[in-house]
């Protein structure tokens, strides 16, 4: 009979076990994959990777217990050594291997891809190909280090923020954005769809909680091929109420960035650094309104304006270019959308009801963001689904919790692939999308 009381301590160490527990000199023990091996002749250098970075190990002729050739590229060993300082080395210190054990040895001689080199200096479409061991390149996966801290960001603050995280259903029976761009499969039989977004039930939830907030997967059956869509992306939602305006979520966004660029600062420093990161400042974020926008826009950089209803990708470019000469902001909200291009649930502006109280939030030339203020009466809500000759069929939970009183709320929907992206400076976001679902990918 055995009992379990918890996490068992290990004898092997990690990276940051070695600096805390370890002194120079002491008998330590370690395991890792073989990310590449430098043979220089008498002595070759085994470099390990493991969670928190690369760790040297260095092999010397006569004083290891197997031989070089025995240890392949991919392999996990576990090695017990001498800890030694070493300013060359990555970490600044190393391990003289003494003792070496095979935990598992690869299939294939060689990796598909120079995994262990710098850059991965290689066409997307391969790196994707190979994605279960090009990720294992030391800049690919800090871009996903990276995008853990957004998320953690999101959830430590909105926490703190009195928000209750709920998981909500990604097999429905209706569109919560309607339009064309759904994902249609059978049920049992029944006819369903993936959801668009968690909008219905992230409001249904607001009447329970107040504030909420979800990370999850939001499916677009767009048949589009660009650098910006996904079919499957990862969404970052929030909805809050008892809300005074629509400020209200575009403040509550910005004290979230603040806090993602304070968390990345302090807790992932080195990945910041593999990928030469310039973090962008979020103390004070501008606000303009749509119309305002494409006018100045329009007036300073000679942009024909050809779509009043919607910012094409050159307006967004255009835009933030502006806030940052302007206002040396790389982030700006654009408020007021009008109404045709905003869902049926988005609260006109009381002053122009051909404009909404929402907003979307362009970082560094690319909307990262849409949200604002949301219907919360009943009658107001079914008249604006009138108005647009919308049938309720799939929508009587979601109408319910109107009938039985809500609070005036609002709430927003972040692209997380989107945020990375450009936080990253990368071009595609299949780049920052661990495995990408598009128009002709799915797999792996």
């Amino acid at each position: 009979m055995e009992f379990l009381t918890g996490v068992k301590e290990k004898e092997t160490l990690e990276i940051g076990g070695l600096s805390e527990k370890a002194k120079e000199g002491q008998r330590v023990k370690i395991n890792g994959a073989v990310h590449t091996i430098r043979d220089m002749g008498t002595v070759a250098f085994v470099i390990l990777r493991k969670r928190e970075g690369l760790l040297q190990c260095v092999y010397e002729r006569g004083n290891t217990n197997i031989k070089l050739k025995d240890i392949k590229e991919g392999a996990a060993i576990e090695v017990e050594g001498t800890l030694m300082e070493n300013e060359k080395a990555p970490g600044h210190m190393e391990i003289q291997m003494k003792e070496v054990r095979i935990l598992s040895m690869p299939r294939e001689e060689g990796m598909p891809l120079p995994v262990s080199k710098w850059k991965l200096n290689t066409s997307l479409e391969a790196k994707l190909n190979y994605r279960s061991v090009t990720l294992r390149n030391i800049r690919e996966r800090a871009k996903f280090r990276i995008q853990e801290g957004l998320t953690r960001a999101f959830r430590d603050f909105l926490y703190g923020e009195g928000f209750t995280e709920i998981h909500t259903p990604k097999i429905g029976a209706k569109g919560a954005e309607g339009g064309a761009n759904i994902f249609k499969l059978a049920y049992f039989h029944r006819p369903a769809v993936l959801a668009q977004s968690p909008q219905f039930y992230k409001q249904i939830m607001v009447g329970v909680f107040d504030r909420v907030f979800e990370t999850a997967p939001v499916f677009r059956a767009e048949k589009h091929n660009t650098k910006r869509h996904l079919n499957e992306y990862t969404s970052l939602d929030l909805e809050m109420g008892y809300i005074d305006s629509f400020e209200d979520i575009m403040a509550m966004e910005t004290g979230y960035l603040q806090y993602a660029v304070g968390l990345l600062e302090r807790k992932y420093k080195s990945e910041l650094q593999i990928l030469d990161i310039t973090l962008p400042k979020a103390d004070q974020i501008p606000a303009a309104p749509f119309r305002e926008m494409k006018e100045r826009i329009s007036e300073k950089y000679g942009h024909r304006m050809r779509n009043p209803f919607d910012l094409e990708p050159e307006e967004e470019q255009l835009i933030s270019r502006y806030a940052k000469e302007e206002w040396d902001s790389d982030f700006i909200f654009v408020t007021h959308y009008p109404s045709k291009k905003r869902p049926f649930y988005a609260m006109d502006d009381p002053e122009d009801t051909r404009y909404t109280l929402s907003f979307d939030l362009l970082f560094r030339g690319m909307e990262i963001t849409t949200g604002g203020q949301r219907i919360h009466d009943y009658q107001m809500l079914m008249e604006k689904i009138a108005s647009r000759g919308m049938e309720t069929d799939g929508m009587e939970q979601y109408l319910n919790a109107f009938k039985y009183g809500m609070p005036p709320h609002g709430g927003l929907g972040i692209g997380l692939e989107r945020l990375t992206m450009q936080l990253a400076g990368e071009d595609n976001i299949r780049e920052t999308t661990l495995f990408p679902r598009d128009l002709n990918r799915l797999e792996p």
